[in-house]
């Protein structure tokens, strides 16, 4: 029993060094190649590093240099300024265009959509805001429902629907979930899916009692009661 213990241990002892002398050989073979696999890899990150702090991260200040007049347009519903700035300073579509790497241009595809919804352009902020990311917990549902504005002011009314509830739970709280809980109820009704809408306005009233809008589905959920013949 002790001999076939010391076998198999001296057996695996064995293949650790046959491992070993092949890696060894391996590395001897290939030295040129892993050699310039390595010299490419750190060129990589060089490369990465430099472009991050000395091309994006000066650029990233200038641009949200340039952003401040236009916010401030935008602060004063201004759109059209805010959009195509007044001469002298640029407005959000300049800086989307010059600025297209920076976390400034991507926060501008977010006002650029919005001051075409608010003129009346609903494509382009759709097309705008389709430009926008944020794992903001309010400015990320808020873009969305903007664009589920867009679409219905179009007559989308299921891209609508789709961006309300895709806005009330992308990151749920108390502040915006059930305004678009309540705009998402309401379009489903509007397109005749009543247990839908009586579905969303009871979430409403369940998840969120402390909120305006679930002070006010009561008489919603009674008339989707109703018309789905429930008591």
């Amino acid at each position: 029993m002790a001999d076939n213990i010391k076998g198999t241990e001296h057996s695996g002892i064995e293949n650790v060094g046959q491992a070993f002398t092949k890696a060894e050989q391996f590395i001897e073979d290939n030295q040129k190649i892993l050699t310039i696999v390595v010299v490419a890899i750190f060129a990589i990150v060089a490369i990465v590093f430099g472009y991050k702090k000395l091309y994006l991260a000066p650029m990233e200040k200038e641009a949200h240099g340039q952003m401040f007049v236009a916010e401030q347009y935008f602060e004063k519903d201004s759109f059209n300024l805010a959009l195509n700035g007044d001469g002298n300073n640029w407005g959000f579509l300049k800086i989307i265009d010059e600025y297209g790497a920076t976390k400034a241009a991507n926060l501008a595809h977010y006002y650029a959509g919005i001051c075409y919804l608010q003129t009346g352009k609903f494509q382009k902020a759709i097309d705008q805001l389709d430009g926008f990311s944020s794992g903001d917990k309010l400015v990320g549902p808020i873009s969305e429902g903007a664009k589920g504005d867009a679409y219905l002011e179009l007559g989308n009314k299921d891209k609508a629907l789709k961006c309300y509830l895709k806005a009330a739970n992308k990151k749920e709280n108390e502040f915006v979930s059930p305004i678009y809980l309540l705009k998402a109820a309401s379009v489903a009704e509007a397109i005749g899916d009543n247990k839908q809408a009586l579905g969303l306005y009871q979430d409403i009233k369940e998840k969120f009692p402390k909120s305006p809008e679930s002070r006010q589905v009561e008489k919603n959920i009674a008339k989707a009661k109703l018309l789905l013949g429930n008591k």
